[in-house]
This record gives C-alpha cells, structure tokens and sequence, in this order.
C-alpha cells in the first residue's frame, strides 16, 4: 500500500464510521464512503481486544498484504475502514484472504 492511499486522519475514520454503510462478518467490519479520488484509501483498525502490540502490528501486516493482493477487488473512489475482529487470529493466511475476498465480493 502507498501512502496516498492510506486513511490515516482520525476526523476521516471517525466521519467513515458513523455516516457509512458496512459489511461484516465472523472476521472483520468493512465500512466504506464515496470520495472523488480516483483511488482507493484504506485505513485497518485493530483493538487492543487482539492482543499485544506486537501481535496488532502483525495483524495489520497481514491485512495490509490483503490488500496489496487483492486491491482490484474494491472500487476505486472509495474510502475503507476494516476492523479486524479477534476470530482473525484463528484463520490461516490463505483463509483470511478468503473471507476477505467473500466479503467484498457479496457487495458487488
């Protein structure tokens, strides 16, 4: 992920949350927003509910490796805000991708 597509203002996730719809389910909360960008931006949360900072940071590795994979899967001129939720931690990898890619594909 660069730079510019990262949602990184707490005004902007606070905005994206309260006015947004979402998607979940047993893994994550994927709130999204129009925006007239002509990119997507992602921003991960990550709850202190996971675990320590070491394995936060590892989670946000990992999602943001998601994203990087599969970022022709969300529409452009879109904010996104993904809350992984603690069921993550049991998920491999490949399984992770799954759900992730089941998601985002029961929007379109």
């Amino acid at each position: 992920m660069k730079k510019f597509e990262i949602v990184k203002e707490h005004k902007d996730f606070d905005d994206i949350i309260q006015n947004s719809p979402y998607l979940k389910n047993k893994y994550y909360i994927i709130y999204y927003k129009e925006r007239d960008l002509g990119f997507p931006r992602f921003g991960i949360a990550v709850g202190k509910k996971i675990g320590n900072a070491v394995t936060r940071n590892r989670v946000k590795r990992q999602i943001r490796a998601l994203i990087d994979k599969n970022k022709k899967l969300f529409q452009n001129d879109r904010d996104y805000i993904i809350i992984v939720k603690k069921d993550f931690l049991n998920l491999s990898y490949q399984e992770a991708t799954e759900e992730l890619i089941s998601l985002i594909g029961n929007r379109r």
